[in-house]
């Protein structure tokens, strides 16, 4: 998780990242969109690989990227615990008990309500 911390710690990688999702790119098309330069954009697309954030593979004579979004799972999983207050899942599932069991005391209630008043009406 370290190395993808730190790979998407720069703004730079973390653009590329965006403009690689659903897509290809190579380098060179990468680098139109920043005002840096292409040799720049060869190493944040090297930070990003050894990341396992970005997969490269060669089409004829060019290199294409993309994004390898599985490289997030880990960080996504932490994320989701940091978001989440502690003991609230516990918390969840002691409401749900209760709201289930007063389902059941309603519903035995009704049935004795139901029973008392057709014998007053035999």
């Amino acid at each position: 998780m370290d190395e993808v911390t730190n790979a998407i710690a720069d703004p730079v990688r973390r653009d590329i990242l965006v403009m690689l999702r659903g897509t290809t790119l190579t380098a060179g098309e990468i680098a139109r969109h920043f005002p840096i330069s292409r040799p720049a954009i060869s190493r944040h697309l090297r930070v990003l690989r050894e990341s396992g954030l970005v997969r490269d593979e060669l089409a004829g004579t060019r290199r294409l990227y993309r994004l390898e979004p599985a490289a997030l799972a880990e960080l996504a999983e932490w994320i989701a615990v940091l978001r989440t207050p502690a003991g609230w899942g516990h918390r969840l599932d002691a409401l749900e008990t209760e709201v289930r069991r007063a389902g059941r005391e309603r519903a035995g209630h009704r049935t004795t309500q139901d029973r008392d008043h057709t014998e007053d009406i035999a």
